[in-house]
């Protein structure tokens, strides 16, 4: 290959944590950015699992793609490999991807093994409302965790009306009544 991209869809987006010599925004068809995968340590616990994000088959999602130099793309995949893989919950894929400027190139991201123990399935946004609504683990509270991919999201111009709604039913579950 003589250019490297790397796709995120979720906190990768804002917080890649690896150099990077072009940032676009782009589009993976085939998959969706869902509330898929069991957090039993980062955003909840064996005995309250969260929900974090991975990528579901179905959809498209749109996303964040980044261009790696080749001298740092053996450090870059070593990183990605380090977070992403810990558990063996995500799948290292070369996909598609339709960059904003028009150009199509392909680029490494994570998506979901629905094989794994840890993949939560499909579920309704008031489902998803009630796993993440009163989970935390040690990496903090997974409503602080939803409502904050939607806030970068935005910030990115990236709509996720499924998240956002999610984010407005665990806002409906904290009102007394």
């Amino acid at each position: 290959m003589d250019e490297f991209w790397v796709f995120g869809y979720g906190s990768l987006m804002w917080n890649p944590g690896f150099p990077y010599e072009e940032r676009l925004t782009a589009r993976l068809g085939g998959y969706r950015r869902s509330l898929c995968v069991r957090s039993y340590v980062h955003r909840g616990t064996q005995e309250r699992p969260g929900l974090v994000l991975g990528l579901d088959r179905g959809g498209s999602c749109k996303g964040v793609a980044f261009r790696v130099s080749a001298q740092t793309w053996p450090e870059t995949l070593a990183y990605l490999r380090e977070r992403e893989l810990v558990t063996s919950v995500y799948l290292e894929r070369f996909v598609r991807l339709a960059l904003a400027d028009g150009r199509q190139v392909q680029g490494l991201t994570y998506v979901i093994d629905r094989a794994h123990p840890q993949y939560a399935g499909a579920a309704t946004v008031d489902e998803a409302a009630r796993v993440v609504h009163g989970a935390v683990g040690r990496s903090g509270a997974n409503p602080v965790y939803v409502a904050n991919t939607v806030e970068h999201l935005r910030e990115l111009g990236i709509r996720d009306q499924w998240l956002e709604s999610v984010v407005a039913a665990i806002a409906t579950l904290d009102q007394p009544g």
